[in-house]
């Protein structure tokens, strides 16, 4: 017998009574567009009236306690009727197609990018110029580092936003975006940027405001007289970014008031509990999706909802906020999808993967991991992890990456290295040592980010190929080091297209860029290791990518194979992950399978040769022989297979 839920009765229930209010207010404030546009305005109403349950209980549970609640509702059912009234109809047609097929971002033919627009090509125009070699590349996705009017100077590399209605007009202008969005669609390329909806910069319109005064604005932001209440939410808060200002307030002489910056002094952290602020960064959201952007990653999702007692991270709160968010979207702008950005504990990452809330999201966990492999040469940790976390919604995929524009944070979780024996604080120790250098044996070289001399914490800052040992083997002019160099490359990249998901290439590693130190020599960027791996695309590596007897033609051409390969393969899209323990510590081993394929997957993560015997192949019951689509060799399942150092196969079932 099913059991009555009276509390969900009720808000069924009035939910339905204020859409019945509020829909013959819209109708008349919309009345022309209704009038011109009826089978645009149904079809709106339709997706109202769908999702409006879903809207307005998080709302309530919000909001419910405000004495003008109905009024912003109201309020911003203007704003998402106002932006699917701007709305153009090519993204109009862009909805119903992906509305007819949800699941696009899961074909194995998808293949993401990320770049800074004027490191990679000056400026937005000249980007356009670059679709024929993200074609050529393969990709269909395109992730811009952050574009909008931030400060002159130190803006955390675009994360401190002073407005995200106009682009930085050293990259172009509003208009090239919009035209730069429209030929990556004609191209099959979808556009994905950042919405950084934790903060703005302290040069905002809405912060100006505030520092002159204004009661409103200073509302759209947590400002404090005095340092009581600081004090009181700072016993429970961690340090993010301690080596530029301790805590997570700043003090500001022309306000005479403390305000709320976890990241940096310049980034002022927003008021959700404000229900305005909600609405106007919906229309900020809306506004976005209106000019072609199709993916927003959601920047530093899990600190956006505060509260006295807690540290301020991944509260339930946070993720009502997005799911109205996703609620928002799919009223207004349906095509429009949601990737998360929480570089947390591995439990609180998955929490934020669902169908209503991001439909995808950064695997930080799966690069952690990679890179712990390659320093440790044991895949004992990887293994274990992915099979107890990689699993996720079916209607949602991760977004598998080597390097981002980030640093490399050892995000695993400790229970999990307890599990196997591994004291977690001490092996963070040994990882920073490794890719630093410090650590005798090291192939890794890279740079300390954010070190906390008192948790002793620290991330890592270097390009793919410096931390996987191409620039020590470079300044060392070893060709043996050279080779295993590349093939860590090529193998961490083979994992990141074949797992499952979406795979993303951090542009300038498909070439084997190095780190670049030049960035100690500005003001702006000393401070801030990252900028090691930010560096501008050097032209000549690039056209030397045609060449395979270069490194970076060796590189391009052994990664171009490997996508090619991944684009002709539909298992990879279709089919389960299923990791297994291949009977060797230093092989990372899984199969990807549905009702019709099978491919199995062997990583060795060694210097040496290493053997997956004929037992192991035969326990997982697949029979017959493989061809091994990387070097084109069959091998059957009764033989003991060898992989040569940091080799990788791809073995699909020959019928």
């Amino acid at each position: 017998m099913l059991q009555f839920d009276q509390q969900k009765f009720d808000m069924r229930k009035e939910a339905s009574r204020t859409l019945e209010r509020l829909v013959p207010r819209l109708e008349e404030n919309f009345s022309e567009f209704r009038q011109s546009n009826p089978e645009d305005w149904t079809y709106f109403l339709t997706r109202l009236s769908k999702y409006f349950l879903d809207l307005f209980t998080i709302l309530r549970h919000l909001y419910g306690d405000q004495y003008d609640f109905f009024y912003h509702v109201e309020s911003l059912l203007n704003i998402l009727a106002q932006s699917w009234a701007g709305r153009p109809q090519q993204l109009k047609a862009l909805d119903a197609e992906r509305e007819a097929n949800p699941l696009w971002f899961q074909d194995h033919k998808m293949l993401g990018g990320v770049c800074y627009v004027d490191l990679f090509a000056g400026d937005l125009d000249s980007l356009r110029e670059k679709i024929p070699y993200f074609k050529e590349l393969g990709l269909t996705y395109l992730h811009l580092m952050p574009l909008f009017q931030s400060p002159d100077g130190q803006n955390d590399g675009g994360y401190a936003i002073s407005s995200y209605r106009q682009v930085d007009p050293q990259l172009g202008t509003m208009d090239d975006l919009r035209r730069l969005a429209d030929e990556l669609r004609s191209e099959g390329i979808s556009l994905v940027l950042d919405f950084v909806f934790n903060h703005t910069s302290n040069e905002h319109a809405w912060a100006l405001q505030a520092r002159a005064g204004d009661d409103i604005y200073q509302n759209y932001y947590r400002l404090f007289p005095d340092r009581t209440l600081p004090d009181a939410y700072e016993q429970h808060l961690r340090e993010i970014f301690p080596d530029e200002h301790p805590g997570a307030f700043t003090y500001f002489d022309d306000i005479e008031k403390w305000v709320w910056t976890t990241f940096h002094s310049n980034q002022w952290d927003l008021n959700y509990a404000n229900p305005e602020v909600f609405n106007q960064m919906a229309s900020e959201m809306l506004f976005l999706a209106n000019q072609g952007v199709e993916i927003l990653r959601l920047d530093a999702l899990a600190f956006i909802w505060k509260e006295l007692g807690t540290d301020c991270e991944n509260l339930p709160e946070a993720h009502m906020v997005v799911q109205a968010y996703n609620a928002v979207a799919r009223i207004a702008a349906p095509a429009l999808l949601f990737k998360s950005e929480a570089i947390v504990h591995p439990d609180e990452v998955a929490r934020y993967i669902h169908p209503g809330e991001c439909q995808l999201s950064y695997n930080p966990l799966l690069m952690a991991l990679l890179w712990n492999s390659l320093a440790t040469r044991e895949v004992n940790l990887l293994l274990y992890s992915m099979q107890k976390r990689f699993q996720i919604p079916g209607r949602c995929a991760w977004v598998n990456y080597v390097r981002c524009h980030d640093d490399i944070g050892w995000t695993f979780s400790d229970e999990d290295a307890s599990d196997l024996g591994i004291n977690a604080f001490d092996h963070r120790q040994f990882l920073n040592a490794f890719y630093t250098g410090r650590f005798n044996g090291s192939f890794g070289r890279g740079l300390a980010f954010q070190e906390n001399p008192k948790t002793k914490d620290s991330r890592i800052s270097g390009t793919c190929a410096s931390l996987a040992g191409l620039e020590k083997a470079l300044s060392e002019e070893t060709d043996r080091e050279v080779e295993l160099a590349v093939r860590r490359i090529l193998l961490l990249h083979s994992i990141i297209l074949t797992i499952g998901g979406i795979p993303l290439i951090y542009l300038g590693d498909e070439i084997g860029m190095l780190n670049d130190y030049d960035f100690r020599e500005d003001p702006a960027k000393n401070g801030d290791s990252r900028w090691v791996h930010r560096i501008a695309a050097d032209p000549k590596r690039y056209a030397r990518r045609v060449d395979a007897e270069t490194l970076p033609g060796r590189i391009y051409q052994g990664l171009q194979a490997l996508i090619s390969r991944r684009k002709a393969a539909p298992v990879i899209s279709s089919g389960n992950t299923d990791f297994f323990d291949t009977g060797n510590p230093h092989v990372f081993g899984f199969i990807r399978q549905n009702d019709t394929d099978a491919m199995l997957f062997l990583h060795n993560f060694s210097d040496f040769s290493q053997t997956v015997s004929a037992n192991t192949l035969q326990s997982l019951l697949l029979g017959g022989s493989f061809r091994d689509q990387v070097s084109g060799l069959s091998y059957q399942v009764d033989r003991d297979v060898v992989l040569e150092p940091f080799q990788f196969m791809w073995l699909e079932r020959i019928v």
